[in-house]
Formats: C-alpha cells, structure tokens, sequence
C-alpha cells in the first residue's frame, strides 16, 4: 500500500457514506479486517453498520483492567443484542505488575511520561497482538473530536503498525452519531448521558461541561495536544 493508493481510496468514497466504505473494506479484505472498538458511541454506530453488512465481522475491544462497570456492561448489552462476541484483548499481566510495583498503582497522574507508559502496556501492546493479523483496521475516530484529529483522513496509512487505517465517521458530526443511535435503536454507555462524551479507564476520565471540547474529560490534567494515548499517533 502506497501514498498514491490511500489518495486513490479516498477519492474514491463519499466522505459522508461510511457505509459504502465499510461494505468495500469488509468485502475485499473479510478477516484480516476489524473494528477496533473502545465502546464509544462512534464505535457503537460502527457496529451497527458493520454487523448489517457482515454478521460475523471481526470486531474486538481493549480491557485494560481499569475501565467503568458501565463500559463492561455495555459489552454485555452489545454481545446479546447483536447475538455476537465482542473479542476482549487484555494486557500482559507482568507486564502491569511491574509497572504498578515500580510506580504505584495511579502512576498515570504523576507524569506524561508514566500516563503514556501505562496507555502503552495497557492498550498499545495488546493492539499490537491483533494487528499481526490484520491489513486493515477500522476505527470510530472524527476530525470534530479534538485538536489531535483535525486532518484526519477516511483512509490513511497506519506507519505506526504498518496497515491501512479506515475512519469512516472521519467527517460525521457528533450530532449525525446520536442521530443513527437513536433511529437505530443502538446499545450505547449511560454515561453519555451523564457528561461523558469520550469514555476511556475510569480513573483518566471524568465529566465536561456544556461548553468543554468532546475530550477534554480524557487526561483532564494534561494539555490538548497530548491527550491521545497513543493508538492513534499522528
């Protein structure tokens, strides 16, 4: 895959048709592309699109072992409704060991350096595990989320783990995504309605207020421009 064929793949589909994108990655490359799902909403109406093309689309999500009983729920609730289930990928559980034995067990809020570890064994390698058996990766990320994703493209080039990165809802608003929700009966975290527009481990996330950015409950003590966990390294 080359700089010339994601160009080509990106004036190919219409930015505001994520299903017609999901139905040609889906087709051309069946199991060595899946859904990456962190259970957000985005990723809930990607499910949703995913499962009417393809019932048994590979779709899985990262336990880190620190996530909201509401988000395990979730999983739950998505699993019965849609008669699937959800691949759970965990971290290495030495590896989590001697980072909370060396650092503490809330390491992530006394350093950027100490969050990004912790995002790195807890979700990074994990991912990594699931990448060795994929060409593509589908994700739920929008350019309207926060100032880290503005120039996101629907198709990309994943450098990072080397394949194709599709981000269907690259141009949706947020207020498309409750939209398809709620027309579509979709499973989504209660939290949402709680002040919780981005939802992540619990102890790195927390409610925003009306006029706050989507993310600005992630890494709250952290500036915008580093609040990604590294998944989605740009």
């Amino acid at each position: 895959m080359n700089k010339s064929k994601i160009e080509e793949l990106n004036k190919r589909f219409p930015e505001k048709d994520p299903a017609e994108v999901l139905t040609w990655f889906l087709n051309e490359y069946g199991d060595r592309v899946a859904l990456s799902s962190s259970m957000g909403a985005e990723d809930q109406v990607l499910t949703d699109m995913v499962l009417k093309i393809k019932p048994d689309a590979r779709i899985f999500t990262l336990d880190t072992g620190r996530l909201f009983p509401e988000t395990y729920d979730l999983i739950d609730r998505t699993n019965k409704k849609y008669n699937i289930k959800i691949e759970v990928l965990f971290p290495d559980y030495k590896q989590v060991e001697e980072m909370v034995n060396a650092k503490g067990i809330n390491l992530f809020y006394e350093s950027i350096e100490n969050r990004k570890r912790c995002c790195h064994i807890r979700k990074i390698e994990p991912l990594k595990r699931v990448f060795k058996t994929l060409d593509a990766w589908i994700c739920g990320l929008r350019a309207g989320q926060s100032v880290t994703r503005q120039n996101i493209q629907v198709v990309e080039w994943d450098d990072n783990n080397g394949l194709i990165k599709v981000n269907p809802l690259a141009r949706w608003s947020e207020s498309e995504v409750w939209n398809y929700i709620k027309e579509n009966k979709v499973p989504y975290n209660p939290l949402h309605d709680k002040g919780y527009p981005s939802i992540g481990c619990l102890p790195c996330t927390r409610a925003i207020e009306p006029w706050e950015d989507v993310r600005a409950g992630r890494w709250w003590w952290e500036n915008p421009e580093s609040k990604e966990c590294g998944l989605h390294k740009r």
